[in-house]
């Protein structure tokens, strides 16, 4: 069997997050059925991490095993949109060594958050609106304290099954670009609802809910109870995906655009 990576992009919108679900469409599921008709097998894909229902990817990657792709992968990768709905796009298919592992090679992956300030309709489903203004550089002092720690159960979702809540975070930056906040972090894995948790968190500090002795106490308290809300997860992207040099040869890092009248820009 030779093992492939594939990389591609979606919207969530309409999908109750990547992996498969027993009673909801998911990205995995549909991009599992098109890839069967390409290599005219059944294919089980794996992918680098999950995302929430809702949640985006401009960046994402995959591996599947098939022995049935020809070399002409450009055909492939064509045929291969051609099947997929407007929602998902394929970047680019590459062959890798059998032992690579989309999700396990993952050496950090990198998530941005976006928050608008006023109504906007073509930013609906990919930004959370709030017409508050926080303090960003509380928010960002208190951002720098993710530094600090490692187990980060108080951001985590409920009765998730994991070996560990450990994580190592080593970017966490808050933005004002005018129009809209943008937060990115980046870590070497995340917990389910970890961000938007954080978010949430970050939010109470920024309008003074939550002081920076609170936001520590918080992640000290190892319970989901002490943290903030959930922000929606329509404003969140997963926006880069870091792999070893050999595995990283394949992937393609060109700039993502604005998308058209909403501008969100996804570059990393």
């Amino acid at each position: 069997m030779q093992r492939y990576f594939i990389q591609l992009s979606y919207d969530g919108t309409a999908y109750h997050g990547w992996q498969i679900q027993p009673n909801g469409i998911s990205v995995q599921e549909t991009l599992e059925k098109a890839l069967s008709i390409i290599a005219r097998e059944s294919v089980t894909v794996t992918g680098a991490g999950r995302t929430d229902t809702g949640v985006h990817a401009s960046f994402f990657v995959a591996h599947f095993d098939s022995d049935n792709l020809d070399l002409d992968l450009d055909k492939k990768i064509h045929n291969l949109n051609s099947l997929l709905p407007y929602d998902i796009a394929v970047q680019n298919v590459f062959k890798v060594n059998p032992e690579a592992h989309a999700r396990f090679d993952a050496v950090s992956r990198t998530y941005k958050y976006f928050i608008v300030k006023t109504k906007d309709p073509f930013q609906r489903h990919y930004a959370a609106k709030e017409a508050r203004m926080p303090d960003i550089e509380k928010m960002n002092e208190a951002a720098r304290l993710l530094f600090e720690y490692e187990d980060f159960t108080s951001f985590s979702k409920l009765g998730t099954d994991v070996k560990t809540n450990n994580c190592k975070v080593d970017l966490a930056q808050w933005v004002d670009e005018g129009n809209r906040n943008v937060f990115t972090i980046r870590a070497d894995r995340f917990l389910r609802n970890m961000v938007r948790a954080i978010v949430g968190t970050l939010l109470d500090v920024g309008f003074s809910k939550l002081t920076m002795d609170g936001f520590r106490e918080v992640i000290e308290a190892k319970d989901r109870r002490s943290a903030g809300t959930s922000v929606p997860a329509k404003g969140l992207f997963l926006v880069d995906i870091r792999y070893s040099e050999n595995l990283s040869a394949g992937l393609i890092r060109s700039p993502k655009p604005d998308f058209t009248g909403a501008g969100v820009n996804l570059g990393v």
